[in-house]
């Protein structure tokens, strides 16, 4: 696979599909890394989200994206991602080819990353692809004729996820407004569990490196953050803290972001069995954190916050989930010329 190299400036694609328009912001444009958004981006972004929201709130569906389609090519388990994709595409008035098991389509017969995509961008205006090998989306769009949009390529990035991600952020704290934009200074944001393998943490950490906020890193040793992106995180202004243990910085954490150990990354399977439940999340643990602190997970979860959360007025993690959807609908229409 092909490491993604962001361009200068904003990627540009040579071939914009016929009818939309041509002068707005991200148009005909994939969507691979984080690295791609700059502040200024995640204003206009936020702000769309922000209209999608409201116009889901007063009418439901609309027809921005009528005529439109979209290819949801998964080649890894989703429920979320490739859910809230479809029903951001369907919202706007659009339609979707699903392609969540890919063993019963011709990738069974042997056919190539770059094939698949050729075919699919015959038929649809935008690819949704999630892969399970770090690079597959930047493989794809450097192929592509239509938009790429990584819905997570192994290890690597989750770039969607991690906008959605700083929204609900955002929107909980009450650090965004159309007005005002974003501005999430002087917030202590702890990442918790397996910050080696975990994509959406990786691509949420370069999100928030250029902030002024502080970054805990809480895991066991061998589910460290990797070296290489520490050291990359290391040029933002974020002050950055590891640890092995939660209770030293929960009192002061504003954001409380837990991820699951996840068990198809690892071969050996003693190794994750006893790591699986190193943190677990539950009422009482919450006693010791702030009023006012949000709890955070990118889903499914397999015993890290137990069901006791749930009805804690902390627990965002569903309306994290509701937050993409809006999200991946201004996306959408930007890619697609549409916002």
């Amino acid at each position: 696979m092909t490491s993604y190299r962001p361009p200068e400036g904003r990627p540009t694609s040579p071939h914009l599909p016929f009818g939309d328009r041509r002068d707005a912001p991200w148009y005909g444009q994939s969507i691979i890394s984080v690295r791609q958004f700059q502040p200024a981006d995640l204003d206009y972004v936020f702000g769309v989200a922000h209209e999608m929201r409201e116009m889901v709130g007063r009418v439901g569906t609309f027809d921005l994206l009528k005529g439109k389609l979209l290819a949801n090519l998964f080649y890894e388990p989703s429920t979320r991602t490739a859910s809230s994709f479809m029903a951001a595409m369907q919202r706007l008035g659009g339609t979707v080819i699903p392609i969540n098991e890919v063993r019963y389509s011709s990738v069974s017969k042997g056919e190539s990353l770059p094939d698949t995509i050729r075919t699919l961008e015959c038929y649809a205006d935008c690819i949704v692809l999630r892969h399970p090998q770090m690079g597959a989306a930047a493989e794809a769009a450097a192929v592509a004729r239509k938009p790429i949009i990584n819905a997570g390529d192994g290890v690597g990035e989750h770039p969607t996820q991690a906008l959605l991600d700083l929204f609900t952020i955002a929107i909980e704290l009450g650090r965004y407004s159309p007005r005002t934009g974003l501005d999430l200074s002087g917030l202590t944001i702890t990442l918790l569990g397996d910050l080696k393998y975990g994509r959406t943490v990786h691509s949420l950490s370069r999100l928030l490196a250029p902030m002024d906020v502080r970054l805990n890193f809480v895991s066991p040793p061998t589910l460290r953050m990797p070296e290489h992106l520490m050291t990359e995180l290391a040029t933002g202004t974020a002050r950055t803290t590891e640890l092995d243990a939660l209770d030293p910085v929960l009192a002061d954490s504003d954001v409380l972001y837990v991820t699951r150990v996840q068990k198809e990354r690892f071969e050996d399977v003693a190794l994750y069995e006893s790591l699986k439940h190193a943190f677990v999340i539950d009422r009482q643990t919450l006693t010791r954190a702030r009023d006012t602190m949000i709890v955070m997970h990118p889903f499914p979860r397999v015993g890290e916050i137990a069901y006791d959360v749930d009805p804690d007025p902390r627990a965002a993690y569903f309306r994290q989930m509701e937050n993409g959807m809006y999200v991946r609908m201004a996306l959408l229409a930007m890619v697609l010329g549409k916002a």
